[in-house]
This record gives structure tokens, sequence and C-alpha cells, in this order.
């Protein structure tokens, strides 16, 4: 530990006698300074006991303008050598240290200077000493939490330890992991779904405002120190200590060690969402089916014997490769998940009856948007079977034309429970029925794919869709008339309207 005045005056082997009115500081010694300039201004740092035999002070003035700028420098006290120069300390020289609080000593002839430089250098060296082996053990414990079973869990709770005060780690906008000091106060015991959404709001508001709160249900609001995590990802990735904070060389330890364990995350997470993508995709297509299917999906922690949902995550098309990596929110990780069509594709289970707080696709949703994704979901409906899985698939896939942030698919779907059948021709007759219109639309601009959408989606009505397209209703009529001399069908009968829907959708499905 460094030495203060108090120890140095304290030390029988110096002698040194404190004199003067101002009490000597409990601050740590920097350094000595031995001068005999008048002005030691420029070879001072702060936090130094200046030495002097005061042998160019002659004057009241000259002394006092000493004491002065050694004060301005930042000295924490003057110590001076009687019995060359002068016997005792000048009383100029007590008056003015008095007069701006600098504390001063006598140092009797017989003590040489390097003895005090010695003993304060040997403070300094054994502080250090101490304050590198405190460092390397705290490197020893923080690797030692992350290999171990609590991971980064428990890194962050050796480093609230070692720190003294709340850290947490927030990524994609969002609070991924935290921990508290024993014996602080904690937020109300929350539903898992809720604690995360408060943790996600906080982070919101934090990032807006640049002053970071703590969660919500918090009773007292926490000002967050930020230190930036490396991942190699637009992730937005920072430790935060809880103020007030002190830089402490660990923590910088603690920066890279988060940085390799997310780093690897990131990497084993692409690893395994390729692998259930594929496995996925061979479920979907029809190419795995039966009891092979339901074992594969069953090593990949897929019961089928359960009802499974499917919820499909699509972002625009520059943010793709971050679906691959993205981890995804609190109470959350359990969940299969894989990448089809570059699409993250989640296998949910669906809720117990007894589930207080079931997986909520809005929560998910409200995640997304805070990681800084243009998302939109679809959300199929939960059945058994691989079977089901791809018809909750096509439902999920079919619900994401919606073009909300959530969108959950009709019951039933009769276009899902086709797509989910490989022996059906969709993509061919969607093909056939529609590039007679799409051709004569592409020559003449004569609008003919949207006119016969907006028909059907308005069941039909000649009016409401001339309304719509801001057109004459003949001219409607002649469009229509025009899309059954092209394709021979006729959206005004029943079966040729079926045929034309979907024919639409499918075309809509890509």
């Amino acid at each position: 530990m460094a030495i203060t005045l108090p120890d140095l005056l304290a030390d029988p082997a110096l002698g040194l006698v404190a004199e003067g009115a101002a009490r000597p500081p409990a601050q740590p010694i920097q350094w000595v300074a031995v001068t005999e300039l008048e002005d030691p201004r420029p070879f001072l740092n702060g936090a130094e006991v200046v030495l002097t035999t005061g042998v160019r002070l002659k004057t009241g003035a000259a002394q006092r303008a000493f004491v002065r700028r050694a004060h301005e420098a930042g000295a924490l006290a003057i110590g001076f050598g009687v019995g060359l120069t002068h016997r005792r300390i000048p009383a100029a020289v007590l008056a003015e240290a008095d007069a701006v609080g600098l504390a001063a000593f006598s140092v009797p002839y017989e003590v040489p200077f390097i003895a005090i430089g010695k003993k304060v250098a040997d403070a300094l060296s054994a502080a250090q000493y101490a304050g590198l082996e405190e460092l390397l053990e705290g490197h020893a414990v923080l690797a030692s939490a992350l290999l171990g079973a609590g991971g980064l869990a428990a890194l962050l709770g050796e480093l609230t330890r070692m720190l003294g005060t709340d850290v947490a780690l927030f990524q994609y906008g969002t609070r991924i992991a935290d921990a508290r000091r024993t014996g602080a106060r904690r937020p109300p015991a929350a539903s898992p779904r809720a604690a995360a959404a408060d943790r996600a709001a906080g982070a919101a508001d934090a990032d807006a405002s640049g002053a970071d709160s703590d969660d919500a249900a918090s009773p007292v609001p926490t000002t967050w120190h930020r230190v930036p995590i490396a991942t190699g990802l637009k992730d937005r990735c920072t430790l935060a200590i809880a103020e007030p904070y002190a830089h402490a060389a660990v923590v910088d330890y603690a920066q890279s060690l988060i940085s390799v364990e997310l780093t690897n995350q990131a990497r084993n997470r692409t690893g395994a969402r390729t692998a259930t993508g594929q496995l996925l995709e061979d479920v979907v297509r029809g190419t795995l089916a039966g009891p092979e299917a339901a074992a594969r999906l069953a090593s990949s922690g897929i019961d089928t014997t359960a009802r499974h949902g499917m919820l499909i995550v699509d972002v625009a098309s520059g943010q793709r490769r971050s679906l691959r990596t993205l981890p995804l929110p609190y109470g959350w990780d359990g969940v299969s998940a894989g990448v089809v069509d570059e699409r993250l594709v989640l296998v949910l289970p669906a809720p117990a009856s007894h589930d207080p707080a079931p997986l909520d696709p809005a929560e998910l949703s409200r995640y997304l948007h805070g990681a800084g994704l243009t998302a939109r979901i679809g959300v199929g409906g939960a059945y058994a079977q691989p079977t089901g899985l791809r018809w909750s698939y096509f439902e999920a896939r079919e619900a994401l034309q919606r073009g909300q942030a959530v969108n959950r698919a009709d019951r039933l779907s009769l276009t899902s429970l086709l797509m989910s059948s490989a022996d059906v021709p969709l993509a061919d007759l969607a093909a056939e029925t529609l590039r007679p219109l799409e051709d004569f639309d592409e020559a003449h601009g004569a609008g003919l794919v949207t006119t016969l959408q907006r028909y059907l989606d308005l069941d039909g009505s000649v009016a409401a869709v001339a309304a719509d397209l801001a057109l004459h209703r003949n001219t409607i009529r002649y469009r229509l008339q025009q899309v059954v001399t092209l394709t021979g069908y006729d959206a005004a009968v029943t079966a040729d309207r079926v045929h034309l829907y979907l024919a639409l959708r499918v075309r809509a499905l890509g």
C-alpha cells in the first residue's frame, strides 16, 4: 500500500517533525521532489512531498512565493531541511503554508533527503507489486469463473465482487446478463417475460438519453459507466458498471474475456442454426418424413409427439446475415432455431395451460426492433408430428405476407394445407395461370394482375375496385374480361375464383 504523510511523520527512524497548523493529508504520496529552485512548478505533477533546504530562499517574500507555487502545483507538503541554511523553518514559510492549507515539516540535519525518497519509493514499489499480484489473481478468478459451469453469469458475479458495484452486460440494445452486490436490493419479482421487457425498455431509454437507467421496476435508478465490448458484430455490446466507478485494471481483462466468450457464442449459434435449419428444411420440403424425421427432430430437442408451432422471422435483405448470430432474448434461449431460406425459424412448444407466462411473439418483435432490425414475424399454429411442423411452417410463411410486425396465420388455411403437400405443383399452377397476365402487363402496362388482386381482396365488388384504383367501373369490367380472355378463368365464377386466388397467393409467397 502506498505511504501517506502521517505514515512518514510517524516513522521514528526519520525523526521528521510536523510544524504549522495545516493537518497532514491522508492522500498517498506519489513521489518525493528535491529542489532548491525558487519556482518548482515546472517539475511537479501533483501529490508530491517537496523537500528543500531553502538555500535560495533568502527573503520572506521569496519564501512565501515558494510555498504558494508548490501549493499551486498540487504538492501535498513541504519538508524543510534545517541546520544547513536555516536553523529552523522560516516563519514566513510556516505562515504562508498555514494560509494556503499546505502541511509543513522539518527534516533534521542528520537525515538525508534520499532516506525519505527511498522510504516513499519502497512503499510505491510494494504497492505496485501487490497490485500486480492482485490483478493476476483477479485474472485467474475471472477466467476460472468463465470456464466453469456458471459461464458468463459467474464471471460477472466475480467482477461485481471485485469492484464492489453492480455490473451488467448489454447487447443489441437490451440487457442480456447482470450481477449485483451481495445484499443489494433487487427489483420486485416479475415473470421472466415481463422482466425482459422491462430490461429492453430501460436499455432503449438509456440509448436515447445517454443517462442509463436501471430496470423500470428497480427502486433506485442506476447510472452506468459503459465500456465497449468488441465482438466483430454490429451489436452495440457494452459492459456497464454502476457509478461511481474508478478505472480498475481488472476491467480491461474482463472486457477481453467477455469479447472472446460472446464471439464464441455467436460462432456456435451460426453452426447450430445452420444444422437445425438444414434439418427443418428437409422436413418442410418433404424429403425427410415419418419415423426418421421424428427421430432426427428428437435428437435436436424437438419432441414431435407434443404440439409445436413454427415462428418465422424475416428482416430486411441487408440484415439477414445477423439472423445467424443474433442471440434470442431472455426466456427464449431453449427454443430450437434454424435458418431456412435466409429467415430465422423458431420451433416453439405449445404453451401448457398452467404456464403463467408463455413465450410471446410480440416480445420477440420488440426485442428485434430494439436491436435495430426491420423485422416481421409470421406465426403458425401448433401441431404434433413432423407433418404438423410442415403445415405450421407454411401457415407462418403465408402469414408473413400481411406485412405487420407480428402476423398470426388463419387456422386451417386451405393455402397452407396445399402448400404443405409436396405433391401439389402450386408453383407450376401459379406460373401457368398468371404468366399471360404478367406478359400482357409488361407489354402494355394494363394493370391486369393488380386489378384481379384488388377484385378478389374486395370480395368481387367492381364499384369498390373502381374507387380503390380511382378508375371508371367500365374500365374494371374491361380488364376483368381481358383476364378471362388471356387465362380462361373467370373471377366471377366460384371455382375459377378459387383457382385465381390460390395462384396469386403462391405468387406472393415467391
